[in-house]
Protein backbone atom coordinates (compact mmCIF):
# COMPACT_ATOMS: atom_id res chain seq x y z
CA UNK A 1 0.00 0.00 0.00
CA UNK A 2 1.27 3.48 -0.90
CA UNK A 3 0.50 6.48 1.34
CA UNK A 4 1.17 10.19 1.00
CA UNK A 5 0.96 12.23 4.21
CA UNK A 6 1.57 15.97 3.97
CA UNK A 7 0.85 19.20 5.83
CA UNK A 8 2.16 21.36 8.68
CA UNK A 9 1.01 19.26 11.66
CA UNK A 10 4.03 17.05 12.29
CA UNK A 11 2.50 15.46 15.40
CA UNK A 12 -0.47 13.97 13.53
CA UNK A 13 1.71 12.79 10.64
CA UNK A 14 4.11 11.02 13.01
CA UNK A 15 1.16 9.47 14.89
CA UNK A 16 -0.25 8.09 11.64
CA UNK A 17 3.12 6.55 10.81
CA UNK A 18 3.37 5.19 14.36
CA UNK A 19 -0.04 3.55 13.88
CA UNK A 20 1.19 1.76 10.74
CA UNK A 21 4.44 0.77 12.46
CA UNK A 22 2.53 -0.79 15.38
CA UNK A 23 1.12 -3.41 13.00
CA UNK A 24 4.57 -4.80 12.16
CA UNK A 25 5.99 -7.91 13.79
CA UNK A 26 7.90 -6.55 16.80
CA UNK A 27 10.35 -9.45 16.65
CA UNK A 28 11.67 -8.24 13.28
CA UNK A 29 11.16 -4.48 13.63
CA UNK A 30 14.78 -3.60 12.80
CA UNK A 31 14.48 -5.34 9.44
CA UNK A 32 10.86 -4.51 8.66
CA UNK A 33 10.96 -0.74 9.26
CA UNK A 34 13.18 1.67 7.31
CA UNK A 35 13.39 5.46 6.97
CA UNK A 36 14.93 7.46 4.12
CA UNK A 37 15.61 11.19 3.77
CA UNK A 38 14.75 12.62 0.33
CA UNK A 39 16.62 9.96 -1.67
CA UNK A 40 17.82 10.78 -5.18
CA UNK A 41 15.98 9.17 -8.06
CA UNK A 42 18.09 6.00 -8.56
CA UNK A 43 17.97 5.29 -4.82
CA UNK A 44 14.24 6.08 -4.69
CA UNK A 45 13.48 3.51 -7.39
CA UNK A 46 15.59 0.92 -5.56
CA UNK A 47 13.73 1.67 -2.33
CA UNK A 48 10.17 1.42 -3.69
CA UNK A 49 11.00 -1.85 -5.48
CA UNK A 50 12.31 -3.43 -2.27
CA UNK A 51 11.18 -7.01 -1.71
CA UNK A 52 10.12 -7.84 1.88
CA UNK A 53 11.89 -10.75 3.51
CA UNK A 54 10.31 -13.80 5.14
CA UNK A 55 9.26 -11.85 8.25
CA UNK A 56 6.06 -10.55 6.60
CA UNK A 57 4.95 -6.92 6.30
CA UNK A 58 7.51 -4.18 5.77
CA UNK A 59 7.08 -0.41 6.22
CA UNK A 60 9.24 2.18 4.48
CA UNK A 61 8.93 5.90 5.32
CA UNK A 62 10.34 8.37 2.80
CA UNK A 63 10.74 12.00 3.87
CA UNK A 64 10.09 13.75 0.54
CA UNK A 65 9.67 17.43 1.49
CA UNK A 66 12.63 18.48 -0.67
CA UNK A 67 10.85 17.09 -3.74
CA UNK A 68 8.53 20.10 -3.41
CA UNK A 69 11.26 22.71 -3.07
CA UNK A 70 10.88 25.73 -5.34
CA UNK A 71 14.51 25.22 -6.31
CA UNK A 72 13.73 21.88 -7.91
CA UNK A 73 11.23 21.45 -10.67
CA UNK A 74 9.10 18.44 -9.70
CA UNK A 75 11.73 17.21 -7.28
CA UNK A 76 14.33 17.29 -10.03
CA UNK A 77 12.54 14.42 -11.79
CA UNK A 78 11.72 14.65 -15.49
CA UNK A 79 8.63 13.17 -17.17
CA UNK A 80 10.42 9.93 -18.00
CA UNK A 81 11.51 9.46 -14.38
CA UNK A 82 8.04 10.29 -13.04
CA UNK A 83 6.59 7.66 -15.36
CA UNK A 84 9.16 5.13 -14.12
CA UNK A 85 8.31 6.01 -10.51
CA UNK A 86 4.59 5.52 -11.20
CA UNK A 87 5.24 2.09 -12.68
CA UNK A 88 7.42 1.13 -9.70
CA UNK A 89 4.78 2.22 -7.19
CA UNK A 90 1.94 0.50 -9.06
CA UNK A 91 3.85 -2.77 -9.08
CA UNK A 92 5.18 -2.64 -5.52
CA UNK A 93 4.99 -5.78 -3.38
CA UNK A 94 1.66 -6.29 -1.56
CA UNK A 95 3.56 -6.87 1.70
CA UNK A 96 5.33 -3.55 1.39
CA UNK A 97 3.79 -0.33 2.78
CA UNK A 98 5.44 2.89 1.59
CA UNK A 99 4.74 6.26 3.21
CA UNK A 100 5.81 9.47 1.48
CA UNK A 101 5.93 12.12 4.20
CA UNK A 102 6.10 15.85 3.51
CA UNK A 103 5.91 17.91 6.68
CA UNK A 104 6.03 21.69 6.19
CA UNK A 105 7.37 24.02 8.88
CA UNK A 106 4.24 25.87 10.12
CA UNK A 107 6.31 28.96 10.96
CA UNK A 108 7.92 29.12 7.54
CA UNK A 109 6.59 30.65 4.36
CA UNK A 110 7.23 27.55 2.25
CA UNK A 111 4.14 25.57 1.33
CA UNK A 112 3.64 22.49 -0.79
CA UNK A 113 2.91 23.42 -4.39
CA UNK A 114 0.01 21.19 -5.38
CA UNK A 115 0.51 22.11 -9.03
CA UNK A 116 3.74 20.13 -9.25
CA UNK A 117 3.64 16.87 -11.16
CA UNK A 118 5.26 15.01 -8.27
CA UNK A 119 2.40 16.12 -6.00
CA UNK A 120 -0.25 15.01 -8.51
CA UNK A 121 1.52 11.67 -8.81
CA UNK A 122 1.69 11.00 -5.07
CA UNK A 123 -1.81 12.36 -4.46
CA UNK A 124 -3.22 9.32 -6.29
CA UNK A 125 -2.05 7.03 -3.48
CA UNK A 126 -4.02 7.28 -0.22
CA UNK A 127 -3.15 10.95 0.22
CA UNK A 128 -4.05 12.70 3.45
CA UNK A 129 -3.37 16.30 4.46
CA UNK A 130 -2.62 17.07 8.12
CA UNK A 131 -3.17 20.77 8.75
CA UNK A 132 -2.24 22.55 11.97
CA UNK A 133 -5.19 23.86 13.97
CA UNK A 134 -4.82 27.66 14.29
CA UNK A 135 -4.55 28.97 17.87
CA UNK A 136 -7.61 31.17 17.45
CA UNK A 137 -9.82 28.12 16.81
CA UNK A 138 -10.05 27.46 20.52
CA UNK A 139 -13.15 25.26 20.40
CA UNK A 140 -11.57 22.94 17.85
CA UNK A 141 -8.40 22.72 19.91
CA UNK A 142 -10.31 22.08 23.13
CA UNK A 143 -12.26 19.30 21.39
CA UNK A 144 -8.96 17.79 20.25
CA UNK A 145 -7.61 17.92 23.81
CA UNK A 146 -10.73 16.25 25.21
CA UNK A 147 -10.67 13.50 22.56
CA UNK A 148 -6.95 12.94 23.07
CA UNK A 149 -7.54 12.64 26.82
CA UNK A 150 -10.29 10.07 26.19
CA UNK A 151 -7.89 8.01 24.07
CA UNK A 152 -5.66 7.85 27.16
CA UNK A 153 -8.58 6.97 29.47
CA UNK A 154 -8.07 10.33 31.15
CA UNK A 155 -11.05 12.22 32.60
CA UNK A 156 -10.71 15.84 31.51
CA UNK A 157 -13.66 18.25 32.03
CA UNK A 158 -14.19 21.04 29.43
CA UNK A 159 -13.10 23.78 31.85
CA UNK A 160 -9.84 21.92 32.51
CA UNK A 161 -9.28 21.54 28.74
CA UNK A 162 -9.73 25.30 28.33
CA UNK A 163 -7.18 26.04 31.04
CA UNK A 164 -4.71 23.53 29.60
CA UNK A 165 -4.95 25.19 26.17
CA UNK A 166 -4.53 28.67 27.64
CA UNK A 167 -1.58 27.67 29.80
CA UNK A 168 0.32 25.35 27.44
CA UNK A 169 -0.56 26.72 24.00
CA UNK A 170 -1.71 25.09 20.78
CA UNK A 171 1.28 22.83 20.02
CA UNK A 172 -0.30 19.34 19.81
CA UNK A 173 2.88 17.48 20.71
CA UNK A 174 3.34 19.59 23.85
CA UNK A 175 -0.34 19.23 24.76
CA UNK A 176 -0.10 15.46 24.36
CA UNK A 177 3.00 15.41 26.59
CA UNK A 178 1.15 17.35 29.30
CA UNK A 179 -1.80 14.97 29.05
CA UNK A 180 0.61 12.08 29.66
CA UNK A 181 1.85 13.83 32.82
CA UNK A 182 -1.72 14.43 33.96
CA UNK A 183 -2.56 10.76 33.37
CA UNK A 184 0.19 9.71 35.78
CA UNK A 185 -0.76 12.38 38.29
CA UNK A 186 -4.56 11.97 38.20
CA UNK A 187 -4.80 8.22 37.64
CA UNK A 188 -8.48 7.28 37.59
CA UNK A 189 -9.53 10.62 39.05
CA UNK A 190 -10.83 13.53 37.05
CA UNK A 191 -8.29 16.24 36.17
CA UNK A 192 -8.80 19.51 38.03
CA UNK A 193 -7.66 23.05 37.28
CA UNK A 194 -5.38 22.91 40.33
CA UNK A 195 -3.62 19.84 38.89
CA UNK A 196 -2.96 21.67 35.64
CA UNK A 197 -1.63 24.74 37.44
CA UNK A 198 0.63 22.56 39.60
CA UNK A 199 2.28 20.18 37.12
CA UNK A 200 1.85 21.47 33.57
CA UNK A 201 4.20 23.73 31.60
CA UNK A 202 3.63 27.30 32.61
CA UNK A 203 5.32 30.51 31.52
CA UNK A 204 3.40 32.68 33.97
CA UNK A 205 6.62 33.54 35.81
CA UNK A 206 8.06 34.88 32.58
CA UNK A 207 4.82 36.72 31.77
CA UNK A 208 5.00 38.46 35.16
CA UNK A 209 8.63 39.38 34.60
CA UNK A 210 8.06 40.92 31.17
CA UNK A 211 4.95 42.75 32.41
CA UNK A 212 7.03 44.45 35.13
CA UNK A 213 9.72 45.15 32.55
CA UNK A 214 7.46 46.85 30.00
CA UNK A 215 5.66 48.77 32.76
CA UNK A 216 8.99 50.29 33.91
CA UNK A 217 8.77 48.60 37.31
CA UNK A 218 12.49 47.85 37.25
CA UNK A 219 12.77 46.86 40.92
CA UNK A 220 10.11 44.15 40.60
CA UNK A 221 11.49 43.09 37.20
CA UNK A 222 14.95 42.58 38.71
CA UNK A 223 13.45 40.64 41.62
CA UNK A 224 11.61 38.33 39.19
CA UNK A 225 14.75 37.91 37.07
CA UNK A 226 16.75 36.75 40.09
CA UNK A 227 14.05 34.13 40.76
CA UNK A 228 14.04 33.00 37.12
CA UNK A 229 17.78 32.39 36.84
CA UNK A 230 17.59 29.87 39.68
CA UNK A 231 15.44 27.60 37.48
CA UNK A 232 16.26 28.66 33.90
CA UNK A 233 19.45 29.35 31.97
CA UNK A 234 19.84 33.11 31.29
CA UNK A 235 20.10 32.52 27.54
CA UNK A 236 16.86 30.52 27.60
CA UNK A 237 15.21 33.45 29.41
CA UNK A 238 16.55 35.87 26.81
CA UNK A 239 15.30 33.81 23.86
CA UNK A 240 11.85 33.30 25.37
CA UNK A 241 11.47 36.98 26.25
CA UNK A 242 12.66 37.80 22.73
CA UNK A 243 9.71 35.82 21.31
CA UNK A 244 7.25 37.36 23.76
CA UNK A 245 8.44 40.85 22.87
CA UNK A 246 8.04 40.12 19.19
CA UNK A 247 4.39 39.19 19.84
CA UNK A 248 3.85 42.29 21.97
CA UNK A 249 5.25 44.53 19.23
CA UNK A 250 2.98 42.91 16.65
CA UNK A 251 -0.07 43.25 18.88
CA UNK A 252 0.70 46.87 19.81
CA UNK A 253 1.24 47.88 16.20
CA UNK A 254 -1.82 46.09 14.85
CA UNK A 255 -4.13 47.19 17.69
CA UNK A 256 -4.21 50.67 16.13
CA UNK A 257 -6.09 49.32 13.11
CA UNK A 258 -7.54 45.90 13.91
CA UNK A 259 -9.84 44.25 16.45
CA UNK A 260 -8.48 41.72 18.99
CA UNK A 261 -10.16 38.83 17.15
CA UNK A 262 -8.62 39.89 13.84
CA UNK A 263 -5.19 40.17 15.47
CA UNK A 264 -5.59 36.70 17.01
CA UNK A 265 -6.17 35.25 13.54
CA UNK A 266 -3.27 37.17 12.01
CA UNK A 267 -0.81 36.09 14.71
CA UNK A 268 -2.26 32.63 15.36
CA UNK A 269 -2.73 33.38 19.06
CA UNK A 270 -5.40 32.67 21.65
CA UNK A 271 -7.99 35.51 21.41
CA UNK A 272 -8.16 35.99 25.18
CA UNK A 273 -4.36 36.30 25.35
CA UNK A 274 -4.50 39.04 22.69
CA UNK A 275 -7.16 40.97 24.61
CA UNK A 276 -5.09 40.76 27.79
CA UNK A 277 -1.98 41.98 25.97
CA UNK A 278 -3.80 44.95 24.45
CA UNK A 279 -4.95 46.00 27.92
CA UNK A 280 -1.48 45.57 29.44
CA UNK A 281 0.16 47.53 26.62
CA UNK A 282 -2.29 50.42 26.76
CA UNK A 283 0.25 52.76 28.35
CA UNK A 284 3.38 51.21 26.83
CA UNK A 285 4.85 52.89 23.75
CA UNK A 286 5.72 50.92 20.63
CA UNK A 287 9.08 52.71 20.61
CA UNK A 288 9.96 51.32 24.06
CA UNK A 289 9.11 47.75 23.00
CA UNK A 290 11.22 48.03 19.85
CA UNK A 291 14.18 49.43 21.80
CA UNK A 292 13.99 46.63 24.35
CA UNK A 293 13.98 44.06 21.54
CA UNK A 294 17.05 45.72 20.03
CA UNK A 295 18.81 45.45 23.39
CA UNK A 296 18.05 41.72 23.50
CA UNK A 297 19.24 41.21 19.92
CA UNK A 298 22.54 42.94 20.73
CA UNK A 299 23.00 40.84 23.88
CA UNK A 300 22.29 37.61 22.01
CA UNK A 301 24.83 38.56 19.33
CA UNK A 302 27.51 39.40 21.91
CA UNK A 303 26.97 36.14 23.79
CA UNK A 304 26.94 33.89 20.71
CA UNK A 305 29.89 35.65 19.04
CA UNK A 306 32.00 35.62 22.21
CA UNK A 307 32.22 39.43 22.33
CA UNK A 308 30.60 39.83 25.74
CA UNK A 309 32.81 41.10 28.56
CA UNK A 310 30.24 39.99 31.13
CA UNK A 311 29.07 36.52 32.12
CA UNK A 312 25.90 35.38 30.36
CA UNK A 313 23.63 36.12 33.32
CA UNK A 314 24.92 39.69 33.67
CA UNK A 315 24.79 40.32 29.93
CA UNK A 316 21.13 39.27 29.78
CA UNK A 317 20.32 41.28 32.89
CA UNK A 318 21.96 44.39 31.43
CA UNK A 319 20.07 44.02 28.15
CA UNK A 320 16.74 43.55 29.87
CA UNK A 321 17.04 46.34 32.39
CA UNK A 322 18.86 49.12 30.53
CA UNK A 323 16.60 52.01 29.57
Amino acid sequence: MIYFFYGDEEFNISNKIKELKSKLDKNFIEMSYKEFDNPKFPDLIAIVTTQPMMFGKMLIVIDCIKYFSSKSEDGGFDDKQLKQLTQALDSSNENLDIVFSACVDPDGKKKIDKRKKIFKLLAKYNAQEFAQIPSYKTQELENWIINQAKSKDLKLPPDAASLLLFQVGSNLRMLDSELEKLKVFAGKNSVTKDMIKEICVNNEDLFAFIDYLTADNIAKALEEYQKLITIRHPLAILLTVHTMLHNKIQIKAKSLKYSPDDIAKMLNMHPYRVKLEIQKLKNVSLKKLVQLKKNLTNAEYKIKSGQSYLDIGREVEYALLQQ
